[in-house]
This record gives C-alpha cells, structure tokens and sequence, in this order.
C-alpha cells in the first residue's frame, strides 16, 4: 500500500526482480516520491523515483491519525498540513533541517541533494527473505 502525503510525497512499497548469480530474487523495498513544490527545490537535485502504476495510492488516514492520536481530525489534518507547510518554507529559504519520520527514516537534505533515507529497520521489516538485496537497493 502506499500513502499520499499532499505536498511532500509518497511512500511507497515497490517490488524489483534481481539476479544474483543463478538464482532470481524478488525484493520489497521502500521508495519515497517527493512532490513538493519546485519554487521549494530552487538549488536542490533529489533522486527521481517511479511508482510503477498498478500500485494503489491512498491519501493520508487522518482518521486513523486521530484515533491514534486522540485529536479531533480536523487539528490532526491541520497540523499535518502546516508541518508540510513549514517544511516547503525552510527549503525555499534555504534552510536545509532533517525532517524525520517515526520508524521510516529522514527526508533530509546532504550537498545539495534532497533524499529520503530509509532506517534499517524499516527496510528489513517490509522484507524478510531478501532483505539484504532490499537494503543495497533502497
């Protein structure tokens, strides 16, 4: 499944086939698709990332957020939106802070370059069998 978070990007699960040597490896990996706003990425390169088409793309839960969270939906979305906000802010006036999520990893920005670094952790608990290759390829 993968989440849409209006303003910064998506999230994603991606399946790519390997071969390693004779045998052929199918590996899930997280990939992140910015969609920010380009007057944001003035001086900044970021990785081009394709979610193949046949995966489903959900907008953000916000009321699964504001159950976890126990705040009304309306200030979960609003807060959601004025963080992307803020974010969108400090890249165009070329304040270059991290921009961590929980148990994902760091939208952060490294000589000029906009990335998303998935932890470890992450990684290796979408894939099981073939993390290894899940891990030298996200």
């Amino acid at each position: 499944q993968s989440v849409l978070m209006t303003g910064l990007g998506t999230f994603a699960m991606v399946q790519e086939c390997v071969q390693c040597k004779e045998e052929m490896y199918v590996a899930r990996r997280p990939v992140f698709q910015l969609d920010i706003d380009v007057l944001c990425l003035q001086e900044l390169t970021h990785p081009t990332v394709a979610i193949p088409g046949d995966v489903k793309i959900k907008p953000l839960n916000y009321k699964w957020l504001s159950r976890a969270t126990s705040f009304p939906r309306h200030v979960v979305e609003g807060c959601v939106q004025e963080t992307i906000l803020l974010y969108s802010f400090q890249l165009r006036n070329g304040q270059r802070l991290a921009f961590v999520f929980k148990d994902i990893g760091v939208l952060s920005c490294k000589d000029g370059v906009l990335c998303m670094r998935f932890y470890y952790d992450c990684v290796t608990r979408l894939e099981g069998k073939a993390s290894w290759i899940a891990l030298l390829y996200t």
